[in-house]
């Protein structure tokens, strides 16, 4: 169980991208804790800003784009936006570290793997190579990689892609970092690796005490995973709930939307419900509600006045002007199936 104590804060998050007079706020203003041991899942679709977001607290975030001034993360206490970049250094990998989506690209392929996850260690301890080394079989032993003194020597084209990703959660995890950032881990692997991969994750979490972020697209892997759940939509969250509430009551509209386009069990021959229209693009969100061009609830208002995130209990907020007015939930402007020709995927 999480205890009550936020580990990192992220307060009013904006990270911009700048070319010639175009800006992209791909982040807009952002702002969620993660307390101790706790799982928290970042959904929505892809250019939602979950990834900007994610890089943006390893402060990887580089020109043209940059995090703007007001912006606050703080991380065990200490506000990151304010360290030099020895001191930055020192955290990545060791006090919060990131599991990216595209193990093969992220593995050098002229290093052997055992030598990757090893090279972690050395950087930020001062044991001898032989001992990072150790330290990195162990490592691999403990993801369930088998054989793993043997297959530290080898070289990642020489591994499945869910060896791979195991190498991956190694090098993220050598250093019982408090924070592991997961960027879409299971994305490139087929459903079976997927489940094992999610339950390598939630076995090492009750081991090591660690705090988890995990960002995806797939309702499915929050529900499984996570304890709460931030959705975003045009760089803002729009919503945020415990996973129960979540799947209970979801709220806003564009939550509703992923929550229809998931497949039911019980139900294999119904064909998939879509959300209409794409995301903005993030150099011109829409005003007032950036959802407003895809909602089949969007009057007036919407267009004029941008929505805050209202209060509905204790811990569930949403970004939509139907708290304020709920009467309008009895009455669609538009019916689902005529925005998306035929209502089906």
């Amino acid at each position: 169980m999480a205890d009550l104590t936020p580990l990192l804060r992220v307060a009013d998050l904006r990270t911009y991208f700048y070319d010639g007079d175009a800006v992209a706020r791909a982040v807009d203003g952002v702002s969620f804790e993660i307390r101790r041991g706790e799982t928290v899942g970042i959904v929505g679709e892809s250019g939602s800003g979950k990834s900007v977001t994610a890089l943006s607290l390893l402060r990887l975030i580089r020109p043209p784009g940059q995090i703007e001034p007001g912006s606050r993360i703080e991380f065990e206490g200490q506000d990151l936006l304010s360290l030099d970049a020895d001191a930055i250094r020192a955290i990545r990998g060791q006090r919060i570290a990131m599991i990216f989506q595209e193990p093969m690209s992220a593995l050098n392929p002229v290093l052997t793997v055992g030598d990757q996850v090893a090279e972690v260690v050395r950087v930020h301890t001062k044991l001898s190579r032989k001992e990072a080394w150790e330290r990195a079989v162990e490592m691999l032993a403990l993801t369930g990689i088998p054989a793993a003194r043997e297959r530290a020597t080898q070289y990642p084209h020489q591994l499945s892609g869910g060896m791979r990703q195991r190498v991956m959660i190694a090098m993220a995890l050598v250093m019982h970092p408090a924070l592991v950032i997961a960027d879409e881990p299971t994305t490139a692997l087929d459903v079976t690796i997927q489940a094992q991969i999610l339950e390598l994750l939630h076995d090492l979490q009750e081991k090591l005490g660690m705090s988890i972020l995990l960002i995806t697209h797939d309702l499915g892997v929050v529900a499984e995973m996570a304890e709460r759940v931030i959705v975003m939509y045009g760089g803002e969250v729009v919503e945020e709930a415990s996973v129960g509430e979540l799947f209970a009551d979801a709220r806003h509209p564009y939550t509703q939307g992923l929550m229809r386009a998931m497949p039911q069990l019980g139900a294999p021959h119904e064909r998939l419900l879509t959300i209409p229209g794409v995301v903005p693009a993030p150099t011109a969100w829409p005003s007032g509600c950036r959802f407003r061009d895809r909602c089949e609830y969007a009057w007036d208002r919407c267009a004029q006045e941008h929505p805050p995130l209202y209060q509905i209990g204790t811990a569930h907020v949403s970004r939509c002007h139907l708290e304020d007015e709920p009467a309008r939930r009895l009455t669609r402007t538009t019916p689902l199936a005529a925005r998306t020709g035929q209502g089906t995927a």
